[in-house]
Order: structure tokens, then C-alpha cells, then sequence
């Protein structure tokens, strides 16, 4: 069976968004995109602390260029497809990040989310104008690319400590307005906040954050009327988490008993031994 075209799998993420409600889980590498992928999951989104961490960076301290390779490596490895978290697009100005949006199109992926936070801790959010303008420019650049990459709007206010559910609703609404096909409030947790939340931004679907330990199920945020669910950099600090402790072990006490817990060597090369792996 051929592999599925850039195309292909755009027109497929667009289909995921129009009902229903799907977990888009964030692999940092080739090998976990592949494990996640054979798990059955529709459509994967990159991490950009995960993949940071893998590299040597903090988050947000990646360069455009070694994420953009990234983003390719991801799409080219994968059958499904693939979001890209492009932070916020590498640029401060329109004009800046309409380019680093068409470079991010040009390596495939499926989907792009835009933050709206400046690394500022003085003014950690965009003004509203501003970031709608940049939210513009972004559905600019993916038009003129031909249109099928799905934008994601992003408003940050939770991660800043704005949690005025008021102020992320204008937000989201404004991100809507300026051509975000999905809209997304990393940080909200409160059942009532993401139901306000899918309710304020409908008919355009909304993208759940569950990256920590919650009560919710994929069952309980469908009914809330939430369309996606991300993990962002949770898996990666998942694996992080076994590592660094099982490391502190074999420092701190000179004991191996973290090993207790790690994957089969055998089951590893059997999964990356075979022919659907290997293809890509």
C-alpha cells in the first residue's frame, strides 16, 4: 500500500476536527513518533520542550532551522498526520513570522499552533492587536502555501498566571476571527473554564491540554465538547522522570534497581526490526 501524501494526510487532520474528539499524543524523536503511531493514535503533534530537552536546549532556546529539520524528520518518519509546535513562529514582527510559517508548511505538516506569549516575563502576552496581526500573517503565509495546513490559535494567559477565563475567551474568539481553524488554552484544568471554553469558540474545534496527572477521561472531555487532546512535553518528562531516577540511583546509592522498569532490549528491535518501521 502506498504511503499517504502530504496532501492526503492534511485533508485527513481536517476530517479529525469536524466531530468526535481524538488524543493527539507528542512524540520528541523518530522512535517514540513510530511507537506512538503504531498504537493506533490518528494524528500526532511534536512537542518543543521534548524535543529540546533531547537536544540539549531549554525550551524555546531551539534555533528555527535545527526545529524545522526536526518537523521534517517527524513528517517523513510517520504515516499520520503530524502538528507542528512551532511556539511563537521563531519571530516578533507580521512580517518575520509569515516567513518562518511558510518554512514550517513547507516540511509537511499536517497542522501549526502559534502562541501568543513573547518570552517576556514583563509583558508575557502579546498586546491583542498585536497577536491578532500575527495570527494573520500566519493564515497569510499558509494560504498562499495553498491553504490545507490547519492553523492552531493559541492564547497563553494560564501558562502567564492570567487566568481571567474572560481575557482567554477574547483571545481565542479575536485568534478565530483572524483564521485559526482550532483554537487552544493550555493551562485551563476547571471542568466549568473548558466548557465555557468549547462553548465560546464553537463551531471551531477546541484543543484540551492534559498534561498532568487529572480525573478526567477522553470519555469526560468529549462530553464537555472538547475535539483534541494533547499531552504536550508530559511523555517526554515521563521518560525523563524513569531516567533521571534511575540515573540518581546508580549515583547516589550505587544501586541498578531503577532497571526494574525498563523496556524489553528484544521488544524494542523486534518493533524497530520491522517492515513498517523500517519503510520510513
Amino acid at each position: 500500500m502506498p504511503r499517504p501524501s502530504v496532501s492526503d494526510k492534511r485533508r485527513e487532520f481536517h476530517r479529525l476536527h469536524l466531530s468526535g474528539c481524538f488524543v493527539i499524543p507528542n512524540p520528541w524523536d523518530v522512535g517514540s513518533a513510530q511507537y506512538l503511531q503504531s498504537l493506533g493514535f490518528k494524528a500526532l503533534a511534536t512537542t518543543s520542550a521534548g524535543y529540546a530537552w533531547s537536544q540539549g536546549y531549554a525550551d524555546g532556546s531551539v534555533p528555527r532551522e535545527l526545529m524545522l529539520e526536526h518537523l521534517r524528520q517527524i513528517v517523513d518518519a510517520t504515516d499520520v498526520p503530524v502538528n507542528a509546535d512551532f511556539g511563537s513562529g521563531f519571530a516578533r514582527t507580521p512580517d518575520e513570522l509569515e516567513e518562518s510559517v511558510r518554512l514550517a508548511v513547507d516540511t509537511g505538516v499536517a497542522g501549526l499552533s502559534i502562541e501568543d506569549s513573547t518570552a517576556d516575563p514583563a509583558q508575557p502576552l502579546y498586546d491583542l492587536p498585536t497577536a491578532v496581526e500575527r495570527m494573520r500573517a500566519a493564515r497569510r503565509a499558509i494560504d498562499h502555501s495553498g491553504g490545507d495546513t490547519l492553523l492552531v490559535g493559541r492564547a497563553e494567559c494560564f501558562l502567564v498566571g492570567r487566568t481571567d477565563l474572560e481575557q482567554t475567551i477574547a483571545r481565542l474568539k479575536a485568534y478565530g476571527q483572524a483564521g485559526a481553524d482550532c483554537l487552544y488554552a493550555p493551562g485551563v484544568r476547571d471542568r466549568h473554564d473548558i466548557e465555557a471554553l468549547v462553548r465560546a469558540v464553537a463551531p471551531k474545534p477546541f484543543n484540551l491540554l492534559l498534561g498532568y496527572p487529572s480525573e478526567l477521561t477522553v470519555m469526560d472531555a468529549a462530553a464537555l465538547g472538547v475535539r483534541r487532546i494533547s499531552v504536550g512535553a508530559a511523555l517526554a518528562r515521563s521518560a525523563w522522570g524513569g531516567f533521571m531516577r534511575t540515573a540518581r540511583l546508580i549515583a547516589e546509592l550505587g544501586s541498578f534497581s531503577g532497571f526494574a522498569d525498563a523496556a524489553s532490549g528484544r521488544e524494542l528491535d523486534t518493533f524497530f526490526s520491522a517492515p513498517a518501521t523500517r519503510g520510513h
